[in-house]
């Protein structure tokens, strides 16, 4: 039972991440957006997997959690990487505009 409810949690806090890659490809910007608050995710679903795996290792006994964990921190990884893509195009933009 915790088990599921574990995976319903992080399906829950997941189901946001979409969203947030969805206007950070569509902003082409970085407002809005914090680097340490991408990273402080980025670690603390890292440590969820790690700690899900070395369960795994101890009990012998999978769960469906970890599955999720993967998910999310996969989505967060390229919110993460779409935020240093649009830094980039922010950077080029205010190059041009200097330049005119």
């Amino acid at each position: 039972m915790s088990s599921t409810l574990e995976t319903l949690m992080m399906v829950a806090f997941g189901v946001s991440w979409p969203f947030s890659l969805i206007k950070s490809v569509k902003a082409r910007s970085t407002k809005g957006k914090s680097l340490l608050f991408l990273l402080l995710i980025d670690f603390g679903y890292t440590c969820g997997i790690v700690w899900k795996l070395v369960e795994w290792k101890e009990s012998g006994a999978f769960t469906y959690p970890v599955v999720v964990y993967i998910i999310n921190l996969s989505m967060v990884v390229a919110d993460t990487l779409l935020y240093f893509r649009n830094k980039r195009i922010e950077k080029c933009t205010l190059e041009t505009v200097s330049r005119s």
